[in-house]
């Protein structure tokens, strides 16, 4: 029997996501989006579903404005939210996306108890927490996707500037989902060799920088939208590596309860993904400099979460 994939949110994101999915065969997939999306996401789903018979892939997907056809779901993905407008604070975004989370949250809650929960929504490593703290779901099964992401564009800029293939590339970016991540160049390896040794130092700044950037560079230059595709490629590695119980080690925002001197935060750490979610959280030895870049970053998720509290959300 196919697994059941929920993917909240018919968007970019969300349906670049059902496609992958389906393409890859790993469930069957449900496409929801709001109600005022009308047929959109029924529209898309099927066109997908069309797509089968030429790709070869034989995945069930249907499109819905509601929640009782995601019953069951094995793993559910919030794709949901708005993007920050012009005039926008970082709180307006904050609180409408946080309510946006909640009200799916609930309903995921509702009709799959047992599913794995994957959050996308922006702010990441604060919508993780707020999914978490709504659906009361067990810590192994809430997760943020944002390392796994801010990884993937660290390695192409790496595969790009030593011209080899990207993988042998093995990235590691810390820390929340922003400005303040931290691309940890240490533990970052080309076949086994660190980084540091290929890439000169002031060159290897500019791809640590330029991976910061990764998501305000590509809005910069669509100028009408974000990122969709990586984002989408990123959660399909997830999603594989728990369906398949693969144990596959990515950066992704866990819930963390005193490692790395963090408790009860939504933090981007190595973990393992396997058929129970997050199986493990890896603890790496940094040094001086990187334990104070990534307190900087644990700084910035703190302030997130306590602002989800001061708008009353959670």
């Amino acid at each position: 029997m196919r697994k059941k994939i929920t993917v909240i949110g018919a968007g970019h994101v969300g349906a670049t996501l059902a496609q992958r999915i389906a393409e890859k065969e790993l469930g069957n997939v449900v496409l929801l989006d709001i109600p005022e999306s009308e047929g959109m996401p029924a529209g898309k789903a099927l066109d997908i579903l069309e797509s089968g018979p030429v790709y070869g892939y034989d995945s069930r997907v249907l499109g819905t404005t509601e929640y009782p056809p995601t019953a069951h779901s094995d793993i559910v993905i919030i794709t949901a939210g708005l993007p920050r407008k012009p005039g926008m604070s970082r709180d307006d975004l904050l609180n409408t996306n946080a309510k946006i989370v909640k009200s799916v949250s609930e309903q995921v809650a509702k009709h799959s108890p047992n599913a794995i929960v994957i959050v996308v929504s922006n702010p990441l490593d604060a919508m993780t927490y707020v999914a978490y703290h709504t659906t009361r779901f067990s810590k192994n099964k809430v997760i943020g996707m944002a390392g796994v992401l801010d990884s993937s564009r660290m390695a192409a800029f790496v595969a790009e500037a030593l011209d080899v293939s990207v993988q042998d590339v093995q990235p590691m970016v810390m820390g929340g989902h922003g400005d303040t991540m931290v691309p940890i160049t240490r533990y970052t390896t080309v076949a086994g060799v660190p980084v540091t040794e290929l890439i000169p130092k002031e060159k290897l700044e500019g791809i640590v920088q330029r991976t910061r950037d990764g998501g305000a560079e590509i809005v910069k230059l669509l100028k009408t939208g974000s990122a969709y595709y990586a984002p989408s490629a990123s959660v399909v590695a997830m999603v594989e590596s728990i369906l398949k119980d693969k144990k596959r080690i990515f950066p992704c925002a866990a819930y963390c309860e005193g490692e790395y001197d963090v408790k009860g935060l939504f933090l981007g750490v190595p973990v393992k993904l396997g058929a129970n979610g997050i199986e493990q959280i890896i603890q790496l030895n940094l040094t001086k400099d990187e334990r104070s870049s990534l307190q900087k970053s644990i700084d910035s998720v703190k302030e997130l979460t306590e602002s989800l509290k001061r708008l009353n959300i959670i």
